[in-house]
């Protein structure tokens, strides 16, 4: 076995949680990789809801399920992570954050930590027992750093009674490499937390 890049490893650990029927969530839709691999993963009977503050996001995610006849299975929606739960009522099995900008994109306009931490503690209410949110944190921008400290903060302060939080990187790589961070839901969470 040999361990899994980044990318690999977050597809690795959705494709865990995300079955045929389930609903999932891409919260940041980029160039619609994500979405699309999710929506591969829930079938015709499950749905993906894709996040994009960015137009040019939206189109190419909504182009590359088009590309691939999978228009049907999501919802790409022009707006920010942080109104998941104005969106998606439905309990969702797996969620895939990638943090930072839009590659390709203009580098200026990035993921925050207040509405990304808003997204998770989102997410963490209506994901399923046995589901799972994967951040993929790239932080080697201007700002990523403080998003990087803040979620990790957020998510180690979790009850791991109700919330299994992994770290999973590439400590010897230079320049900033991204690493996962992934939430497994593992008891419902009392209202109070998240």
């Amino acid at each position: 076995m040999k361990l899994e890049r980044v990318l690999q490893y977050a597809q690795t650990l959705l494709k865990s949680v995300v079955l045929d029927g389930d609903i999932a969530v891409d919260a940041t839709a980029g160039n619609g990789h994500d979405t699309l691999f999710l929506a591969q993963l829930v079938g015709d009977e499950g749905f993906v809801y894709s996040f994009d503050v960015q137009k040019q996001a939206v189109d190419a995610t909504l182009h590359r399920l088009l590309d691939n006849g999978l228009e049907h299975r999501a919802l790409i929606l022009n707006t920010g992570h942080e109104n998941i739960a104005q969106h998606v009522t439905k309990p969702v099995a797996g969620a895939i954050f990638n943090l930072g900008y839009l590659p390709g994109g203009n580098h200026s306009i990035v993921t925050k930590s207040n509405t990304t931490v808003t997204a998770i503690g989102s997410l963490l209410k209506l994901l399923k027992v046995g589901g799972m949110i994967v951040l993929v944190v790239y932080h080697g921008h201007e700002g990523g750093k403080e998003e990087r400290d803040e979620v990790i903060r957020f998510v180690s302060d979790l009850p791991q009674k109700y919330v299994h939080v992994l770290r999973y990187e590439f400590i010897n790589q230079k320049n900033d490499p991204p690493f996962i961070i992934a939430l497994e839901k593992v008891k419902e969470l009392p209202t109070t937390t998240a």
